[in-house]
């Protein structure tokens, strides 16, 4: 991969617009939850933006937090190893990023491979977390490890049942919202075709 100089003019505007999106407080809470989920034995990133993502580009950390998301036996990364090679470690990723969407996360809330190897959107590399950790806990399978409230809960379908009765009998009632039709009339209309009077 190349690598590329400085920004300049509105791409470099556009990048640090994008840059002040990153939660440093937010990335603490995703350490916390990510190194009690894989286990203790990985270490610890230096703090920061840029430690964070060193800490995340090769992609072990991330294939061993959704393999933990997993009954033993069902993880859907067979193969996690660490690789200095940039090609192994875009495709670790890339399996993170299929098996979170296997796991339930919208294809539209998962970030790019390059967005985290070449940390240019952090943002949505936490953004994609944070709806990991939501939607794990919202499951409640008893896999997920770590408080609850450090992730928004997702909504949960509050089906209601009506019976026919109250059905049919909402049928007949003209809701306010549409508005009422006393004194609706056809008066001063005239037929189609015809000019409208201006007097």
């Amino acid at each position: 991969m190349a690598n590329r100089g400085p920004s300049y003019g509105l791409s470099r505007e556009v990048q640090q617009k994008i840059d002040r999106q990153y939660d440093p407080e937010l990335e603490q809470l995703l350490v916390r939850w990510m190194v009690g989920q894989c286990g203790e034995d990985i270490p610890q990133p230096a703090p920061g933006r840029d430690g964070f993502q060193q800490w995340l580009k090769d992609g072990t950390v991330l294939c061993r937090l959704i393999n933990s998301l997993y009954p033993r036996g069902q993880a859907p990364v067979a193969k996690i190893q660490a690789s200095s090679m940039a090609f192994r470690q875009m495709e670790q990723i890339s399996q993170f990023l299929q098996a979170a969407e296997r796991y339930g996360i919208a294809a539209t809330d998962i970030f790019q491979t390059v967005d985290l190897w070449e940390g240019k959107n952090m943002a949505c590399v936490q953004r994609t977390l944070m709806n990991l950790g939501s939607l794990a806990v919202a499951k409640g399978d008893g896999l997920f490890v770590g408080d609850p409230n450090w992730f928004p809960k997702k909504s949960q379908e509050n089906r209601r049942v009506f019976s026919e009765d109250k059905l049919k009998e909402g049928q007949s009632v003209i809701g306010l919202q549409m508005g009422t039709n006393r004194g609706a009339s056809q008066a001063g209309m005239t037929g189609y075709g015809m000019p409208r009077q201006i007097l």
